[in-house]
Formats: structure tokens, sequence, C-alpha cells
């Protein structure tokens, strides 16, 4: 089935011109980012040139995609907006909501049951407004929207930082926070700062044990986790056509780990190939018609010094597998190299758990790749020593493995098939024995290995690499083993080596399956009821915050100084907190509980500055708004980096947080927290986040003539009467100081619809 073949026609028909027209108005060759920006202005054809990192520009995305825990809050605001139907197409997928823990039936079938108002509610509100829903167990979102959605020279924009993946497939696709969506969905234009520009030429060829995942393991070491920030990736060169179409899409995937905006690649005869397999000829020929526009003008990869603003060059032929983490996706290490740096780091080498699959490594390849070795293990009378899992990312892949015996050889080795969902990789793994908090040692092929992310345990140390190392490895059961050089001891007392893993781009005998798991939405749903239960735990419908009170904002007491790495799964966590998406008084307890308080280096624990008294952070904040009194959040570095939530921007609003100031912002989270009408603040210079003390009282001084490019003042009076004054910078535009104004942008949607 080919999914909303007009609008692709539309946007083809559309191409050519538009990349003629930006050509003439840039007065150079284009890159394959520009083409896909300016051919989807909001403007219609392009007439003026955009200057990288500085220009604020509306577009308009071709198609918007959710994720459930994010679609709750998205969809709730949506439904104020006064709409009767969605302006693009758009689709909700349930795969958060799924705990890991015995298999796939049992789990699916709990989850079904425990979150049935919550997946009662996306399918409704899908219904009504000409929403596409996918079923809890059809996939993991990525993977669905890259086997039915994502089309080359498209523009997504999806509530998951994520949808990134559908790069793999030659779109620009970018994670945004649930009132970006809803912009869109209203049939608004979305703004975006048109980004810096990083070129990654691939030479060579992939070999033996090397995988896709392994160029942006390699990549994320050189860029770190916000070398990306500000910026689209594009990925060219002979390695990147030597290279399946999945393949490039685990590459996209994992590019939201350094902080790209988005990552892609140009259209070529993998993405024909496997536009073709599934189901979509019709797509791969239009395609086809303006191949030479869906890529990058000849001269920039000739030249691509000349057209990017940073190029990364990286030979495949050469490049080893790697192991990154523990605790951050960017601490790369060659597998050659790990035994070196566990002894240095006095990292377990015992590995508990190997789990591969999620959105980034689920392609029918990487199973394919990973079954080869999976089947070695009775050939050469072996025995897997850690616990392995598989996630299958889609029904249709699931189908497909099952029917050619993949599942078969994993059981036989040991491993446990979960649900087509999330689980494991963003903390919905009801591990057996995590609550002890022992210090251990995990590896996967997930994209994230953040503290407490996979388990909850703080103490589980998690390496992400590719399907094919984590299944080494776990046969191994040691994190030190290098499948290239050492040998395992089998049964019989012998020395054996694993052989390289092969397997099959797309599956020899086509996909195959018998319900992906679709529900097409209403053809009208004006008659369509949506109803929220006011006493439901998981719902609550969503009251307007207030507007900007036109003042300066005096007397806010500082709730907390966090320390060090702040991502949003320290401001709002997953894993348990996930069945709180749809309901943010609730979920609004989880607020920053997992930030590292500079004063004492302890989590959730601040003072209150009315007692004296230390407790959690959501307690003392609801202090605050109880006393009619504002407050202010103080970070450190790439604030805010990590998933796309908005509940991170959306919990301090609602309890009562003014503004958030720190040395640095991920690029998501800072639009997330301007949507919301909060104050997202920069030091002026790093070094005065040091002078922000425990009992600080603090004014904000020149919101009276808040404009763009105008810096604003801070003065600090501290607990000893002294006082000193700071410069904050903020990156407002006119627009975006509306939206500060109004209490939020939705109240400006709001008043243009009702």
């Amino acid at each position: 089935m080919v999914f909303d073949i007009e609008m692709i026609r539309k946007v083809y028909s559309s191409f050519p011109g538009r990349v003629e027209a930006a050509r003439k108005v840039v007065g150079r060759p284009l890159t394959l980012s520009e083409k896909i920006l300016y051919t989807h202005l909001w403007q219609g054809d392009p007439t003026q040139s955009f200057e990288r990192g500085k220009s604020y520009v509306d577009f308009a995305p071709d198609r918007v995609a959710m994720q459930d825990a994010t679609a709750q809050m998205a969809l709730l605001q949506f439904m104020q907006a006064g709409r009767d139907k969605v302006a693009v197409p758009s689709t909700v997928h349930c795969d958060h909501l799924i705990v890991a823990k015995t298999g796939s039936t049992d789990d699916l079938s709990k989850a079904v049951n425990e979150s049935s108002e919550v997946f009662d509610f996306l399918a409704s509100v899908s219904n009504k407004y000409g929403i596409g829903f996918w079923k809890p167990g059809a996939g993991i979102i990525h993977q669905v929207v890259l086997e039915n959605y994502a089309f080359p020279g498209g523009l997504m924009i999806g509530t998951d930082s994520h949808t990134v993946n559908a790069g793999g497939l030659g779109m620009v696709a970018i994670g945004v926070g649930g009132a970006d969506a809803c912009d869109v969905m209203a049939g608004l234009p979305w703004e975006l700062k048109f980004p810096k520009l990083i070129g990654v030429k691939l030479t060579g060829k992939l070999n033996g044990w090397t995988a896709p995942k392994d160029v942006i393991l390699k990549v994320a070491g050189i860029l770190t986790v916000k070398g990306g920030t500000g910026a689209i990736v594009e990925y060219f060169g002979e390695g990147a056509t030597n290279m399946s179409c999945t393949g490039k899409g685990t590459i996209c995937n994992m590019g939201a780990e350094v902080g790209a905006t988005t990552s892609t690649f140009g259209y070529d005869e993998s993405m024909s190939r496997y536009l073709r397999a599934t189901g979509r000829d019709e797509v791969a020929k239009l395609a086809d018609g303006i191949r030479e526009h869906l890529t990058a003008d000849a001269e920039v990869y000739e030249n691509p010094s000349a057209y990017f603003d940073q190029v990364i060059e990286i030979d495949l032929t050469t490049l080893e597998p790697h192991l990154n983490g523990p605790f951050t996706p960017d601490l790369a290490t060659p597998v050659s190299k790990m035994k070196e740096e566990a002894a240095k780091h006095n990292w377990p080498t015992k590995v508990e758990f190997g789990l591969i699959g999620s959105c980034t490594n689920s392609s029918y390849e990487d199973i394919s790749r990973a079954v080869s070795l999976a089947k070695q293990v009775s050939e050469k009378g072996l025995k897997t020593k850690a616990q392995f899992t598989i996630t299958p990312g889609s029904e249709l892949v699931r189908y497909t493995i099952d029917r050619d015996g993949f599942l078969d050889t994993f059981e036989k080795i040991g491993a446990t098939v979960f649900a087509n969902a999330c689980g494991p990789c963003i903390g919905m793994w009801d591990r057996v024995g995590a609550e002890k908090q022992e210090r251990n040692t995990i590896v996967h092929s997930f994209n994230r290995n953040f503290a407490k992310r996979a388990d909850g345990n703080p103490n589980t140390l998690a390496f992400v690499a590719s399907p094919e190392l984590v299944t080494a490895i776990a046969i191994a059961g040691d994190l030190t083993f290098n499948p290239l050089t050492d040998f395992l001891i089998n049964e019989k007392g012998e020395k054996v080596m694993l052989d390289p893993p092969t397997g099959y781009e797309l599956p020899p005998n086509g996909f195959d399956v018998e319900d992906p798991g679709f529900q097409a939405p209403a053809a009208d749903g004006t008659g369509v009821i949506v109803k929220v239960d006011p006493t439901s735990k998981r719902l609550q419908l969503l009251d307007p915050f207030p507007a900007w009170e036109g003042v300066d904002l005096m007397g806010l007491k500082l709730l907390i100084k966090a320390k060090g790495k702040c991502t949003t799964d320290h401001i709002s966590m997953a894993g348990p907190w996930l069945k709180f998406r749809g309901h943010l008084d609730n979920i609004s307890n989880n607020m920053l509980i997992g930030a590292l308080n500079y004063f004492n280096e302890k989590t959730d624990l601040v003072k209150n500055q009315l007692t004296g008294e230390y407790g959690p952070v959501p307690k003392t904040q609801r202090a605050y708004k109880a006393a009619a009194l504002g407050t202010i959040v103080v970070g450190d570095e790439n604030y805010g980096e990590g998933s796309s939530r908005e509940h991170a921007a959306m919990e301090p609003r609602h309890l009562g947080v003014r503004a958030v100031l720190v040395k640095s912002f991920a690029r998501i989270h800072e639009t997330n927290l301007k949507k919301q009408g909060m104050l997202a603040l920069t030091f002026a210079f790093k070094e005065d986040y040091d002078k922000i003390l425990e009992d600080d009282v603090i004014d904000i001084i020149g919101l009276t003539d808040f404009t763009p490019g105008k810096s604003l003042q801070l003065v600090l009076t501290h607990a000893d009467g002294s006082s000193e004054s700071i410069e904050v910078n903020h990156s407002y535009n006119h627009q975006q100081i509306e939206w500060f104004r109004a209490g939020g942008a939705l109240n400006i949607i709001r008043r243009q619809f009702v």
C-alpha cells in the first residue's frame, strides 16, 4: 500500500523548478540538504538566500509523525487549536508504553490492558481528526515510517528525537516538540533556524565485522554529543552508495546523539530497492524521474570544503568496529582498544546482557547478520554466556524473520523475543534484579546509554555497538572480546573463532505480514466523540498557560543549579513515568529529579528558601507556586540533550518556573521552552555560572524592551545582602517573543482558529 501518493506527486512536481530557483538566489551549486529545505519554504518558490545558523525560516513540512508517549500532549494541544482535521498527513504510533519483561505475547497483552485508556484516547483522537493510527504491536515509529511513509526529498517533523531515522531514505526529517507538531497539523508554518551543514565523506566499503553502526559511532566520537548542534549532517561518497538503505537509516538515527538537527543521504539505488521491496514501486518511479535533484549538485561532492561548514572523511575499508560508552554515546572505543580501556577505567568486563533491535538496528539486514552468528553457537559447539534479547522494529520485520526461521535460531541459543516496541531502549525494561543497583555491564545496539536509561539502575554500564558485535560479545560474555582476533573455547575444550557475519540487504523471498497494525481514520470525524475522564490519572485536558504580566520578573527564587550533564531524561524521566505523559500535573512530579544539585552533589534534593529545609525538587517547586513565587533553573552545557520530549519544558512551566539559564542548550529543548512561553537564556560569560549561589533571589531586567539580539540583565541578590548584575543572552526572534508575551505559542494558535 502506498500512503499519501498524491502529496508525494505534488512535492515532486514542484521540486525541479524550486531547486533551480534556489540555485539562482543562492548563486552556487546546492547540497542535498539545501535543496530539500529551499523546496519546502512556506512561501513557495525561493526568492532569497538564507544565512546558515542565523536566519529563522518558515517551512511547510510534508507530514507529521508522533509516538504514543509524546502524541498525548501534542494531541491534547491540537484539540485546543479549533481545527476539524489535520492539515498535513499525520500518524500516531503506539510503541513506548509497552514494558519488556517476559516476552512479546505476554508483554503486549499486559500493556494493552494497563494502558487501554491512553490507547483508546489516541485511537479516538486520530479517528476524529484524520490521523493514521498504528496499534500497539505494529512496531516502533521510526521503523514503521521508513517502511511506509519516508520518501526521498521530503521534509517531515516528528515528536521524537529519532525522527531523523528517515534520513536513510533521503528525507530531511527533524525531531520536534508537540507544540511544533501542533502548528503544522493546524496548517501553520513551522519555524527553524536555517541549519549549518556538516559533510561526511565515506570512502571505501564496509567489510567483515564492520557495520553502518560503526560509522555513526565513529562520528559521535569525533563530534561529541553537541558537535552537530544546529547542523544537518549530509553523508556522501562511494561508501554511502555502497551501503544499504536501512544501514543509512541507522547512521541517521544516531545522528541525534551528536545533537544534529538531522542527517541525510542522497537518493541512490539502495533507496530505490528498498522502496520497491516495501511495496512502493510508484514512489521509486517518481523519485527516479527527478533523480538528479534528489542528491547534491556534482560540484558539491567534488569539492565539499567549499560548500559545507565542516567536512569529515572516513575510510570504511579500514574502519574498525566500535563500542561507545558507558553513560554517554560519544565515548568511542575501537574494539581492539576495549581491553586496555576497561582495565584503565575498571569497567566490569563480564557482560550480563546483550540486546539487539530497537528503532536503530532492527532491519532485516541487521537481524540476518546477527542470526548468522547465532547459528555458529551450535555449529561450533559454543554456549551463549550472556542473556540475549531481540526487539523487532516492526510487525513487518518480525513476521518476515519468523517466516525465514531467524527467531527459531535465536530461541535455540536462549534468546528472549520482546514485543515490536521500544522496550529496553527507552527504559521500559522490567529487568529482574535491577532494583539491587549492582554494578554491571550490558551491550546493546540501541542509540542512547545514559545512566538509568535501560533498566533504571544507575550502576548499569551500557555500551552501544552494532547488532553483530553485540551478538558476538553476548556469545563470549566478555566486554573485551574482539571477534576479529580472539578465540573462544567450546564445549569440547577446543579453540574456535567466530566467522565474520553475513546477511541479506533485503529478504530474498520478499517481505510478508498478515496484519501490519494500521487503522485508517474515519472519512468524516465530526461525529467522533473524544472523552477524557476528569478523574483520570493518565489523561488531563490542558488549560492555557497565563500570558506574561508585562513587567520585569522580580524576586525569583533559585530552584536548582544543575551540575554537569542534564539531559531530558534528567529533567523528565521516562521508564515508569511514561504512563503519566498525558497528565501534565501528575508527570510534573518527576521534574528535574535526575538533575545533580551543584551545592550538595545529590539528585532530587534542593533547598526550599521559604523554610530552609531540603526536599524533592517537585515538592519544593510546588511550595513556591503555592506562595505565588516564580523561580529560575540554572544549568550547564548542552542542557536538554537527548529526547524531544516537551514535557521537560511543560513541567517547569506548569509548576511556575519562569526562566531557564544555562551555558548552552540542545536545539530541541530550547525551542520547546520558547513554545511554552518560558524564558530560555544563556550566560553571556559562562564563568558567571559560578556566581549563582544557593540562596540567591534573582531579578530579570529588560523584558519590557525584549527585542531580538538585545541582552537582558540578571540581578543576583545574595543571602548576605550583597548583589551583582550579570549579562544574559537569548536567541528569540520577533515571533518567539510574541510566544513569550502570549504565554505560549498555543495561545496564539487558539486566537486564530477559535
